[in-house]
């Protein structure tokens, strides 16, 4: 078995007349059973007739026959553990002639697991602040606020104006825009500045043109970075009125008795919250430690499936926010030198977290698998039974015991790091 390159692997496989010719009779027998030959009741032609009329489907069914057996067979008797489905080439095949071929393919890689017990991370358990906590206090009063409409009169800092919103012209790709009834905060910090200034000053009534040019970071993927003109038309205006910060407001926010008992769950929840992030990014630190420690190959075909899995990815998000895919254009060699060192390094980390869970004979339970398929029928609004055969069916069950099987690996390492 010649070493080609990486994790590439090619073989060189021969298979001898005598089994090819047993492989061929068998085929043949199977044919005359049911051929139909001129002159001949079915199934009645001699298998010399049947092996003349019928050469190269004779010849096509024995080498799918033996092909994929002899691959295969000497695939395990190697040991190997090819990725992909491997190609073959260089075919031979002659009456009375072994049956030869060649098969190159990847195969996972070989390599040495370095220390991972006892890596040392930047880890602070984080604390909570006042001012977090009054941010969160002051989302909860706006979510309570009332509304209530002003007599007409030039709008200011402050007002809430009640708007039609329709596009005049949109750049390619971005549907029209039309809003009948739109609530704009004059100078609130999530208005966007053109808003404000075309309304600052206009009374009820009124209307205008505009153009905005949404941020490149804007929420809403279609719009952003893009410039859209409108034509408004302000109907209302209305204030907004925020209720006290006291006991009441925290039992209309919850089960809760009194403000102390809310602010309490606030820091709970802010600490939580705060905890897991710190985590995750400690755990990403020692998983990128791990992948520089380590250099082995990564076969391609991974590498590829994964930049395929990004962009799909990337895909689904811009549908989910309005966008058709069918109308973005790709630039693949672009996207393979942008996602390759990303994908190469993500299959890296994987790889070595399936050798650590090897060694720490790390598993996922029936359980666990359980509580996951429960969360995912709950989500879809759909019986466990049926969502655990939609998963199965996509596949999905694997990769998701596959995630629970990283995380857990994840927790081991950051239990074992040394905290700094």
């Amino acid at each position: 078995m010649p070493l080609v390159e990486g994790c590439k692997h090619e073989l060189e496989i021969t298979i001898a007349p005598e089994t090819v010719e047993q492989e061929t009779e068998r085929v043949v027998t199977k044919l005359a059973s049911r051929a139909k030959i001129p002159g001949f009741r079915p199934g009645k032609a001699p298998a010399s007739m049947v092996r003349i009329r019928f050469a190269d489907e004779i010849r096509q069914q024995v080498m799918d026959a033996l092909i994929p057996r002899h691959l295969y067979q000497q695939i395990e008797a190697e040991g190997l553990h090819p990725v992909g489905t491997p190609d073959v080439s260089d075919v031979h095949f002659h009456p009375g002639e072994p049956l030869k071929f060649k098969a190159e393919f990847e195969v996972l890689p070989e390599f040495e697991l370095q220390e991972y017990r006892g890596l040392s991370v930047k880890y602070d358990d984080p604390e909570t602040t006042e001012e977090e906590i009054a941010e969160e206090l002051e989302r909860i009063r706006e979510k309570h606020a009332v509304y209530r409409n002003l007599d007409p009169r030039p709008l200011a800092d402050g007002d809430i104006a009640v708007i039609r919103l329709e596009s005049k012209t949109t750049p390619q790709g971005v549907d029209p825009i039309r809003q009948e009834e739109l609530t704009v905060e004059i100078g609130g910090k999530e208005t966007l500045a053109a808003f404000t200034e075309s309304l600052r000053g206009l009374s009820p009534g009124d209307q205008c043109d505009l153009e905005v040019t949404y941020p490149e970071d804007y929420g809403e993927r279609r719009l952003a970075g893009q410039t859209v003109a409108f034509h408004l038309h302000a109907h209302g205006l209305r204030s907004k009125e925020l209720p006290d910060l006291n006991d009441e407001l925290a039992k209309d926010e919850g089960d809760f008795r009194d403000l102390d008992e809310l602010r309490a769950r606030i820091r709970s929840e802010i600490e939580a919250a705060k905890r897991d992030h710190a985590r995750r990014e400690a755990k990403s630190k020692l998983l990128e430690a791990l992948v520089d420690a380590h250099d082995f190959p990564v076969p391609e075909k991974l590498v590829e499936r994964q930049i395929s899995a990004h962009v799909e990815r990337s895909l689904r998000s811009l549908a989910q926010q309005g966008v058709d895919p069918t109308k973005v254009r790709l630039d693949w060699n672009k996207i393979h030198e942008v996602e390759q060192p990303r994908s190469t390094r993500e299959i890296k980390a994987g790889l070595i977290l399936d050798r650590i869970a090897a060694e720490e004979k790390i598993r996922v339970t029936n359980e666990e698998i359980d509580r996951q398929v429960q969360s995912y029928a709950r989500q879809t609004s759909q019986p466990a039974a049926a969502a655990r055969a939609k998963l199965a069916e996509q596949g999905a069950l694997d990769r998701m015991s596959t995630q629970i099987r990283n995380e857990k690996t994840l927790e081991f390492l950051f239990e074992q790091a040394r905290k700094e």
